[in-house]
């Protein structure tokens, strides 16, 4: 059984070990990873805040807007005619653009004029001084960054990993990094990027990108990076620029935890700062989508409306506005855990809206440490308490895990905006119940029919269940053990096997032991052996019980009591009353299996062991029911003993002291417990040979109980002492010379 608990903790251990390689990425469990993001994307549901936010209104070039305007990409002047209405007639405090303008504007043919200047008409004069007139009016990328100059505005580009590809003008960066630290930063470091006409970057206040190198492996965006890295300098996203832009453009301070990271060679940004703003950030300065619900947490005004000055001021008035598209066709479309389809000018808002109220969750920087720990924490509770446990409690206790993990991850998400990964602990922690539980079913449930097998005829089934659920605890070996020892005899049993018939006598001796049997078995008792009318039990083996000595001498007294009920089915069934005589002692005994090759049994040997055997022969003469050998005496003080005699039993040199158990000593009533003591006291007169002081006390006692045979003993023994003194040597003690 050792080694079936051996390769049950083995197994255990490997799956344990199994999620700790992967929560330490020495590899990765892709199905693991995707439970994980299943996790977040479901909480998340679950917890987002929902409601419209007002402060950010987006400009949508939707449907309506191109079946008005007319198809992408409008004409610069048209643009400018939305960025003039937003900040002239509507007072919008930030506009932030989801658009890129790389390529100059064509749509008003004033390049076609300008190349007619330059060939075919270069030397005609009226043409040139027409052309020169129309010029302002037909430069349509001028129009549109005059409408950007000094205005809150910020413009979208995107970076690329291509470094041939450069293309227009990047906004000023928002720092120069630190060269002591800057080459290890785990930051996105795209080499390309596809800016802005310089003209319209120059005019703009700032720019911000749009791109996201962070996307998940299954396409969903739950995280955008705030910031990157190009050549050696820091970039904020659009949403970052709108925001920063929106709280008057405090100082950007990025935090680093602690100089530990130095000195193991790499930085790792905790957070940034915003003025009062914090952000908290991943190793890449990514931050996690803090989505307000599904499309339409924001304002949508048709971008349409807004050329036509049709729209509400107050909708628009002082309000973030960002300009972007949901029209199909233009494919800023994303995949988002909200929503499959999900607008990406609203992934921006949600960013802006999550920066301005501190609202943006985030992994701890001890994420990676707390599940190593919780698993390896779960998994030793698993390993050593599951295979204590029956079904019912190992499912209890897998339970109990699950709801703690869900729970801790559930208060760490709503009051401290932290994501705790929960994925792996969740699967170690039903894929070992699962294994236990089928082991147990497989494996062990084999274990406990072999226990039954080899100790169903000794032990009560359901110790048999304990010994199956801590088969460690049990040994067929011989060993030393404190134990208690119990020996049953029927008196007269030769006259009464005399006077009834094989069947008849074997009828009352079923009728006798089952019950009695049953009694030891209730007290978690081991029956070792009959022998004909008389019963051997021990306590303490093969499970070991610390109460071994209450539960046999409760057995006992139950043992007497029963047999008085039996009496009257004996009598109808025309068998004669019969008594029983008990001893029991405990102390040191050797248990094991015992025998020769042709046969063993489990059983008890040892000193204490035949010292019980004896003190059972002496019921007979003493004339009581149960006794019990000092040791029980000493072991047990909460009871109440009628000391019998100080004797040496057949066999033994050394005398031993003898009681007569007679239950808790609470309840028994005052007038037993004063003849208790009086009778210690004529047994202290009688061992210092106090003949006459001893016969008062004892004879009185005889008068208020007659059916004591022991005061009738004694008083018979005071008057042969009178004639045969035993000597000034005399140790009170009567040797028996029979058994």
């Amino acid at each position: 059984m050792q080694k079936t608990k051996l390769v049950r903790h083995i197994f255990s251990a490997l799956i344990v070990l199994l999620f700790l390689f992967h929560s330490l990425e020495w590899f990765r469990l892709d199905a693991i990873n995707r439970l994980e993001l299943a996790a977040y994307d479901m909480q998340l549901r679950q917890t987002l805040p929902g409601g419209i936010d007002k402060r950010i209104v987006i400009i949508d070039i939707d449907e309506d807007s191109l079946e008005s305007i007319g198809q992408w990409p409008w004409s610069r002047n048209i643009m400018a005619s939305l960025v003039d209405n937003l900040f002239d007639h509507y007072k919008v405090n930030v506009t932030g653009f989801d658009i890129v303008f790389a390529e100059p504007d064509t749509s008003s043919g004033l390049n076609i004029l300008e190349k007619l200047g330059k060939e075919t008409l270069l030397n005609d004069a009226q043409y040139q001084e027409t052309l020169a007139q129309l010029k302002p009016q037909l430069h349509f990328d001028e129009i549109f960054a005059r409408s950007l100059n000094n205005r809150k505005v910020v413009l979208g580009y995107v970076f690329n990993s291509e470094a041939e590809r450069r293309q227009g003008k990047l906004p000023a960066p928002i720092s120069e990094i630190d060269k002591k630290w800057g080459e290890r930063l785990f930051l996105s470091s795209p080499a390309g990027y596809t800016g802005n006409l310089a003209l319209l970057q120059d005019n703009a206040l700032t720019g911000g990108f749009f791109d996201n190198p962070r996307v998940d492996s299954d396409g969903v965006f739950r995280r955008v990076p705030v910031l990157q890295k190009h050549q050696n300098q820091l970039y904020g996203s659009l949403a970052f620029e709108v925001a920063r832009l929106a709280l008057d453009n405090p100082r950007l301070i990025i935090r680093i935890p602690s100089k530990d990271t130095e000195d193991q060679g790499y930085f790792a940004i905790e957070y940034l700062e915003l003025g009062k703003h914090t952000i908290p950030v991943d190793e890449n300065i990514s931050v996690l989508v803090p989505f307000r619900g599904g499309k339409g947490s924001f304002p949508y005004v048709s971008a349409a409306a807004v050329l036509n000055k049709t729209a509400p001021i107050d909708l628009l008035k002082n309000k973030i506005v960002l300009i972007g598209t949901t029209a199909p066709g233009l494919l800023d479309l994303r995949s988002t855990p909200v929503q499959n389809i999900y607008p990406g000018v609203e992934v921006h808002a949600n960013i802006v809206a999550g920066i301005l109220d501190n609202r943006i969750l985030h992994h701890p920087a001890y994420l990676k440490a707390y599940e190593v720990l919780t698993l390896l924490i779960i998994g030793l509770v698993l390993i050593f308490l599951t295979p204590a446990l029956n079904a019912l409690f190992t499912s209890l206790l897998t339970l109990s895990i699950i709801t703690l993990l869900a729970s801790v991850t559930a208060l760490t998400w709503h009051y401290g905006q932290m994501v705790l990964p929960i994925a792996a602990s969740l699967c170690m922690t039903i894929l070992l119940f699962i294994f236990h539980m089928t082991y147990g079913f497989f494996v062990e449930s084999r274990d406990k029919r072999e226990l039954t097998k080899i100790f169903g005829q000794y032990v009560p089934p359901e110790l048999v269940d304990e010994m199956a659920a801590n088969p460690d605890d049990i040994s067929m070996e011989s060993q030393s053990r404190e134990m208690t020892v119990l020996f049953s005899d029927i008196r007269g049993f030769t006259s009464i096997s005399e006077n009834l018939d094989p069947k008849k006598l074997s009828e009352l001796m079923n009728a006798f032991l089952t019950p009695m049997t049953r009694t030891i078995h209730k007290h978690r008792g081991t029956i070792d052996k009959y022998m004909g009318d008389a019963i051997m039990a021990f306590w303490g083996a093969p499970l070991a019980d610390p109460h071994h000595v209450k539960n046999a001498l409760l057995a006992s007294l139950e043992m007497q009591k029963l047999l008085d009920e039996l009496q009257a089915e004996f009598k109808n069934r025309g068998w004669p009353p019969i008594r029983i005589g008990i001893g029991i002692n405990t102390g040191t005994m050797n248990v094991g299996n015992m025998g020769s090759e042709f046969r063993m049994a489990y059983t008890v040997i040892g000193d204490a062991v035949n010292l019980a055997s004896r003190i059972e022969g002496l019921t007979k003469q003493y004339q009581v029911d149960i006794i019990v050998g000092e040791a029980v005496q000493k072991a047990l003080p909460e009871f109440e003993y009628f000391e019998l005699d100080r004797v040496r039993v057949k066999g033994k040199d050394r005398p031993v002291t003898i009681y007569q158990p007679l239950g808790f000593s609470i309840e028994m009533d005052k007038d037993l417990r004063t003849r208790v003591r009086r009778f210690n006291k004529a047994l202290i007169l009688y061992r210092q040979q106090n003949w006459d002081g001893a016969e008062r006390e004892i004879f009185s006692l005889s008068q208020e109980d007659s059916n004591r045979y022991l005061y009738k003993l004694y008083l018979d023994r005071i008057m042969y002492f009178r004639n045969h003194p035993p000597g000034q040597n005399w140790d009170g003690v009567f040797t028996h010379t029979t058994k």
